[in-house]
């Protein structure tokens, strides 16, 4: 989809649109290492490079060999996940900085056998537990 998206952190510091391709479905992430991060369970939404504009405070934090997590230096907002080792490599961003993405249905989930009871999803979306997810992207560390 290639709707103009217009979003910002809390305090408005920061403020990001899409301005091309993205997809308009939330994804979900339930490991270890995204739950420390929001303190529950990771969304996000896959916007291409070139049709991201920033700005404001942002402060980027390498959490893996292979990705990045930013946020807003001022208030703390979490903004994006975006792998470091690929060139151009799209943004994995919040959906809730973003108002249009309100209604938006829920794409698949990942580490869903790992998701605490306090945030388990239901409905037919695409579900990968760990070991099925570490299968097809043996890069990753695991779930730490």
């Amino acid at each position: 989809m290639s709707d103009v998206l217009e979003g910002r952190c809390l305090c408005g510091a920061v403020k990001i649109r899409v301005e091309g391709a993205h997809d308009p479905r939330a994804g979900a992430c339930h490991c270890r290492m995204c739950q420390r991060w929001t303190g529950g369970l990771f969304l996000c939404f896959e916007a291409d490079a070139e049709a991201v504009t920033v700005e404001g405070p942002v402060t980027r934090y390498h959490s893996s060999a292979f990705a990045e997590r930013a946020f807003c230096s001022t208030c703390g907002s979490h903004l994006w996940m975006r792998d470091v080792e690929e060139n151009g490599a799209p943004y994995d961003l919040m959906p809730g900085l973003f108002d249009a993405a309100l209604d938006w249905p829920l794409r698949s989930e990942i580490y869903a056998d790992r998701a605490m009871a306090s945030v388990r999803l239901e409905g037919g979306h695409k579900r990968a537990t760990r070991d099925e997810w570490e299968a097809q992207n043996p890069f990753i560390d695991g779930d730490v």
